[in-house]
Order: C-alpha cells, then sequence, then structure tokens
C-alpha cells in the first residue's frame, strides 16, 4: 500500500474520531497501519542507503519524514481508542 492510502486511512480514524464513532473501529486496525508505516519506515531507510543520487535521496527522506509524523499520529489515535475503550477504575464495582 502506498503511503497515501496510510495517511487517508488515518485521516478517516481521526474524522470518525472527531465524529465520535471511533467504537466502530478495532484498535488492532490502526495498530495494522502502524506496522505497515514501520515497514515502510525500514523500506524507506534502506532505500536511502542505497541510492547515490542527491534528488532521489531528498524525496526518501521527505517519504521518511511523512512516515514517521504518521507513526507518531497512529500511535496517539490508538492511545485514544484505548482510553476510550477502558472502563474507569471503579466502574462495574458493586455497592
Amino acid at each position: 500500500m502506498a503511503l497515501k492510502k496510510y495517511v487517508a486511512k488515518l485521516n478517516d480514524y481521526y474524522a470518525r474520531l472527531e465524529m465520535g464513532t471511533a467504537h466502530e473501529f478495532n484498535p488492532s486496525h490502526i495498530a495494522e497501519v502502524k506496522q505497515k508505516l514501520h515497514a515502510k519506515e525500514s523500506q524507506l531507510l534502506a532505500e536511502i542507503a542505497e541510492t547515490d543520487k542527491p534528488e532521489k535521496i531528498e524525496r526518501l527522506q521527505n517519504k521518511l519524514t511523512v512516515a514517521r509524523t504518521q507513526i507518531k499520529r497512529a500511535d496517539w489515535l490508538l492511545d485514544a481508542i484505548t482510553k476510550d475503550k477502558t472502563p474507569a477504575p471503579d466502574e462495574g464495582a458493586g455497592p
């Protein structure tokens, strides 16, 4: 999947969070996108190491910056979703 598709997917999750429909998706979906972003990050680092052309290195570094930014967004989103699904400490306690 291209980096643009990962960004679009995270944007969709953020929009759903803002609309209050975040409960409709599973945190594992975000974790999967995050895992794919980490794989893309590794791939970009390998390409940068193999490339000699300065222009291509610059493009790849820009993509790497985007990937790392999206990983941070996925972390934040995952935290926000799991906090919503975690019951309060006193919730469910009997009288």
